[in-house]
């Protein structure tokens, strides 16, 4: 009798004859995912002289579904990285697969090297994932952010796509934060100060903290596919501070009576 674990829930060969494998071969194509299916929306980024903020509701819908509301789409790396991701939840569940495995590896590795990925290694390996996967007409649908420390021990934050395109700027969104969230962080960051320092290097987390906070609930009155719970972690150098389950405060719709032009509200 095989006692191979391949082998196992088959019937035995010798009484009923070989298995037949083509029983269970599909029949036409190869296929591939032609666009996501459960999303999650905007994650929003920014620095600060200190580390960085980055944030993201848990929310992910079906469609237009608001489906699953406890999403967390934070994923911690080895307590000095984050990646926050945007898009397809399946394939979101794969990369952080990833990089559990990766995780294991540079442990086992570590303990002779003592060297372990800073967050712009991690950066560059999840974008030649994500381009591997595009050359191979077969993406992950997601956009990444990257949030932690380079090698000089400096701040790093940096977006991937699916089609393996890379961006770094001291303030980052995907999704509809995008289009709502960056002007005010831009904002906070963008350009340099008296001294000539740049801007974000004389940000405090308290101020950096509050805007994303604000850029939250902002796509929470403003994103349909948004939600009033989320996630938001510090990267500074003694480590990652994650906090789950998060809800907005001192939410204000009195802008609601004002909004005109659909449904009966026509005037």
């Amino acid at each position: 009798m095989n006692h191979l674990p391949e082998a196992w829930g088959r019937p035995r060969d010798d009484i009923y004859g070989a298995y037949d494998a083509s029983y269970v071969q599909p029949n036409g194509p190869s296929q591939r995912t032609q666009q996501p299916v459960v999303t999650g929306t905007s994650v929003l980024a920014i620095k600060f002289a200190d580390g960085i903020v980055i944030a993201a509701d848990n929310l992910a819908s079906y469609g237009s579904l608001a489906r699953f509301s406890d999403v967390k789409r934070l994923l911690p790396y080895a307590n000095t990285s984050i990646i926050g991701c945007g898009g397809d939840i399946s394939d979101m569940e794969y990369i952080s697969r990833l990089l559990q495995s990766l995780a294991i590896n540079e442990t086992q590795q570590s303990s002779t090297s003592h060297h372990g990925l800073t967050a712009a290694n991690l950066h560059s390996y999840l974008s030649k994932v994500l381009y591997k996967r595009r050359s191979d007409f077969n993406p992950l649908w997601n956009q990444l952010l990257v949030a932690g420390f380079d090698a000089a021990d400096k701040p790093f934050l940096a977006s991937a796509d699916l089609l393996g395109t890379t961006f770094s700027a001291p303030a980052l969104a995907t999704g509809f934060g995008a289009h709502l969230a960056m002007p005010t962080l831009r904002g906070l960051v963008e350009g340099t100060d008296a001294e000539g320092r740049e801007k974000w290097e004389g940000l405090s987390r308290e101020v950096a903290e509050k805007a994303i906070r604000d850029c939250l609930k902002v796509l929470w009155y403003r994103d349909a596919r948004s939600a009033e719970s989320f996630s938001i972690a510090v990267v500074t150098k003694k480590g990652v501070e994650l906090r789950e389950d998060e809800r907005l405060e001192e939410q204000s719709w009195a802008f609601a009576e004002g909004v005109r032009g659909y449904g009966t509200q026509v005037n």
